[in-house]
């Protein structure tokens, strides 16, 4: 009976050593998983409130329609969605962004073995005008990216599985530059 009793004292103490390690380590766990945003970036100083995110032009030799329109809503998107600025469609907004395509070549690049390349290469850069009110200040810069593709594929077939990725990098170059300055 007393070998019992220790017994169950024992398994007691074990369960609840057991269930207080695990509470300390889902507390650790969840403490050091956060989700992260860019909510408020370094370099954007507390007077600006409002943007205006022109449309993007597109004056590359090949005109693809679909990327303006793209990389429109997808820098529109990712500062809306990744500071505190409010969007407005007024040209007296504290920041005006606006962007041209100006660069969408492909070219033969990597690999060439018996006349034919292995690898083409998509080149995509995009030019723009940041246009700060508040300081009466403007910066222009240009921001580029290569990607590459298997040379069995043509343009149209490689642009249909690139253009996310096309879209996602220069945007977030576009937004760097700005935002973080990098």
């Amino acid at each position: 009976m007393i070998m019992s009793g220790l017994k169950k004292r024992m398994m007691k103490e074990k369960y609840l050593y057991r269930s207080l390690f695990i509470l300390i380590l889902l507390a650790t766990v969840f403490a050091g998983c956060r989700i992260y945003k860019f909510r408020d970036t370094a370099g954007l100083p507390a007077e600006v409130k409002t943007v205006k995110v022109g449309f993007v032009e597109n004056k590359a030799t090949y005109v693809n329609p679909q990327v303006a329109r793209k990389m429109y809503d997808k820098l529109l998107q990712k500062i809306i969605g990744s500071t505190r600025l409010t969007n407005t469609n007024n040209d007296d907004a504290h920041y005006v962004i606006n962007s041209t395509i100006t660069t969408y070549n492909a070219t033969q690049t990597v690999g060439v073995s018996a006349q034919q390349a292995s690898t083409n290469r998509l080149t995509v850069t995009m030019h723009v005008v940041w246009r700060k009110n508040l300081r009466n200040e403007t910066d222009e810069f240009d921001v580029s990216r290569s990607f590459d593709y298997s040379a069995n594929l043509s343009l149209q077939q490689a642009e249909a599985s690139l253009l996310d990725e096309v879209v996602r990098s220069l945007t977030d170059d576009v937004f760097n530059k700005i935002f973080s300055d990098w």
